[in-house]
């Protein structure tokens, strides 16, 4: 993990410096003509941009062991605090899209494989195959075009009201604001596990133990929960837990679309303005979360298959 997140911070930086935008011009923004060269070199001198590439890299990450993320250079603010602020937001939106795009995927699956060959096996099919060449951001300005626009049956952006109070904002303000991001990560989020999830399927039916399961008489919702659940569990629990890294790509699309203040927005902002510190900030933070749902996923394979648990013992 210490080696993953060196090595993603080091790129991430390169890349940064390597990129058109330039930082100081970002940070000036509308105040260009105003700002002269002297002013300048004062901002860069301030911020360590003057020095060598590789001399600001130790420096920021000399900061970063002594649990100093850096101050961002849009917001003027601690990066640690941004991030936890705009994470609850997020982790809000990506947990309920990841929890919709399971089920309902792993559903689909399912169904497909026991319908295998049917109208029923096609149709969720030709919908999975249709939502994996479907972009995010398309699918929620759509949604948003729909219910937000015509039907007006959901607010048309950003994560609270316009023009309330923070104390004034109610739980059901958020929910009614979360709806619609949420349902475009899930929406576009069940095709793989789906898909998956019906040829694994497929492939237990065909095996013999199934086949001596049929001759016994099971059949039908007992064959599966007998035979077919744990064997599909763990390739789906892998799946799903491996696609946290697409959802948070996801969410930064989705909320950029709806104006959701959360970590993907803030992400965005920073790499269009040049914001170092924030951006390798978030950077760190999105390979943590990524890192720490793939260590669910195997510490729940011990209590899915009970091969781990005893290979563990031995």
């Amino acid at each position: 993990m210490a080696t993953l997140l060196v090595a993603i911070c080091f790129i991430s930086f390169l890349l940064i410096k390597n990129s058109p935008i330039d930082p100081i011009q970002a940070y000036i923004g509308a105040d260009l003509l105003k700002v002269g060269p002297e002013q300048r070199e004062m901002i860069a001198k301030y911020w360590g941009l003057d020095q060598p590439v590789m001399v600001q890299f130790f420096n920021w990450g000399t900061a970063l062991l002594q649990g100093d993320l850096g101050t961002s250079m849009i917001y003027r603010r601690p990066v640690a605090d941004i991030i936890s602020e705009r994470f609850i937001n997020s982790l809000a939106l990506m947990i309920s899209a990841w929890i919709l795009s399971g089920i309902i995927g792993f559903i689909m699956g399912v169904i497909a494989a026991m319908k295998k060959g049917t109208w029923i096996d096609r149709l969720i099919k030709w919908y999975c195959f249709t939502l994996a060449s479907t972009p995010t951001f398309w699918m929620g300005l759509l949604i948003l075009m729909v219910f937000a626009v015509w039907l007006r049956w959901f607010p048309i952006g950003m994560g609270v009201p316009a023009g309330v109070l923070a104390e004034d904002v109610t739980l059901v303000d958020k929910i009614k604001h979360l709806i619609l991001p949420a349902i475009t990560l899930s929406i576009v989020g069940v095709a793989n596990i789906a898909m998956h999830t019906r040829q694994k399927l497929i492939d237990v039916l065909a095996s013999d133990y199934v086949l001596f399961a049929r001759a016994r008489g099971e059949q039908g919702f007992v064959l599966f929960w007998r035979h077919g659940l744990r064997n599909i569990a763990l390739p789906a629990i892998t799946l799903q837990f491996a696609a946290f890294s697409e959802l948070f790509g996801g969410a930064v699309l989705a909320e950029q679309v709806f104006s959701y203040p959360g970590l993907g927005q803030a992400t965005v902002e920073a790499g269009l303005r040049g914001d170092v510190p924030l951006l390798l900030g978030l950077v760190i933070f999105s390979t943590l979360f990524v890192f720490v749902g793939n260590l669910v996923a195997d510490l729940i394979y011990r209590m899915v298959d009970p091969r781990i648990r005893e290979g563990r013992s031995k």
